[in-house]
């Protein structure tokens, strides 16, 4: 959930689910200096991943690649897939022709062999998923023993806030619009309640490291003051963030 969503919509009326090839440039350039995006998330995947260099780092649906950028100025060895074609094409232009970067989707098997990576970030993934049982299993696979995976998924009370007749406790499928750069689109998501999130990782061989609910980087107060006047702790809820251990 890469913004706010101005309104919520039954999934049956989404003609294409999460049609990122069709909003692709938008996205990317919303997201380049958006408060959800470029100062909340991103920082706080970096500061979870600490010192990355040297490391083999897999962006599991890398989109434009920013993620990927900031991790190999830190010193990682990145690669990064996508299932979006048009994505891949962005992020590629941001990276470079060398760039490790594929089309692939996170829901079937991955082009990586076996322990090919010291970390995995799945950020803003998973929760396009109903079933996380394949694509967590990969994701092991990929890692090497004792390896993270970086996880980040639209915190479970978000489907709460937006919906207050909804059952928490149910796996439940949930769409809504955004506008982004200018363009209209629809995301389609699968909610999931907190205690099936953990274990789901437990079940694929994850111990769980860090549960964090972070504040937004420093500069966003006076960037997006309007927005944050509403938060006077400086946090607010949006995604949560997982550090897994591959055990």
């Amino acid at each position: 959930m890469p913004a706010t969503p101005e309104s919520s919509a039954g999934a049956a009326d989404v003609a294409v689910e999460n049609d990122y090839d069709g909003f692709a440039e938008a996205y990317a350039a919303e997201n380049e200096t958006s408060l959800i995006n470029a100062y909340y998330a991103r920082p706080a995947i970096l500061d979870l991943a600490g010192d990355v260099a040297g490391r083999r780092i897999l962006d599991a649906g890398c989109g434009a690649g920013p993620l990927s950028a900031a991790l190999r100025d830190r010193g990682a060895i990145v690669a990064g897939f996508d299932r979006s074609t048009k994505m891949v094409e962005l992020a590629r232009q941001r990276l470079g022709d060398d760039a490790d970067l594929r089309v692939a989707d996170i829901a079937g098997p991955l082009p990586y062999p076996d322990a090919a990576f010291d970390d995995v970030v799945a950020a803003l993934v998973l929760h396009y998923l109903e079933d996380w049982t394949a694509p967590l299993a990969e994701l092991r696979r990929v890692l090497k023993p004792g390896g993270r995976l970086i996880v980040v998924v639209n915190h479970p009370v978000i489907l709460k806030m937006e919906q207050r007749e909804a059952d928490y406790f149910a796996i439940s499928k949930w769409s809504s619009e955004y506008t982004f750069n200018g363009q209209k689109a629809v995301l389609t998501y699968w909610h999931r309640p907190l205690h099936a999130m953990t274990d789901a990782f437990t079940a694929a061989g994850f111990r769980t490291a860090v549960i964090s609910e972070p504040h937004p980087a420093p500069e966003a107060r006076e960037l997006f003051s309007d927005e944050l006047a509403r938060f006077p702790s400086g946090a607010f809820l949006s995604f949560l963030f997982f550090v897994l251990e591959a055990v």
